[in-house]
């Protein structure tokens, strides 16, 4: 009989759990999602897509499925300008980075409409070539 009533109540509840829509599904941890780009990436190459701003941590043949990081602490080229630790570093695409290829791209603290990359977890200053940032999740 005990049998027969749990067996009962599971049916009762697995019927109650299915009317639901399922809204979402676990995929992944999500530290590294995967990235297809159109020309190959080098590691280290930041990556942005739509408003997330990731880091290549492998070479990605073009058309080739890779991963990159979107979460972690990395060593980023920096402007000119000095960073404080705290602030919100932003990624500008067009950017010169201190002693760097000019226009190949840069983190900086000011912005008015870059992605956001993450936030400086040390003071960087105006000689320093690179920022270290925790990527934004």
């Amino acid at each position: 009989m005990k049998t027969m009533k749990f067996f009962s109540l599971f049916a009762v509840a697995l019927c109650a759990v299915s009317a639901f829509a399922i809204q979402a599904t676990y995929i992944q941890e999500g530290n590294s999602i995967d990235y297809t780009p159109s020309v190959a990436v080098s590691a280290g190459d930041v990556v942005v897509q739509g408003s997330v701003v990731a880091v290549a941590k492998a070479p990605i043949e073009a058309s080739t499925v890779g991963a990159v990081a979107v979460s972690g602490v990395f060593d980023v080229e920096k402007s000119t300008a000095a960073i404080t630790a705290g602030a919100k570093i932003y990624w500008d695409a067009d950017g010169s980075p201190y002693g760097g290829t000019v226009s190949n791209g840069c983190a900086d603290a000011t912005s008015t409409s870059d992605p956001v990359v993450g936030y400086a977890v040390e003071a960087a200053a105006i000689s320093n070539t690179t920022v270290r940032v925790l990527l934004a999740r």
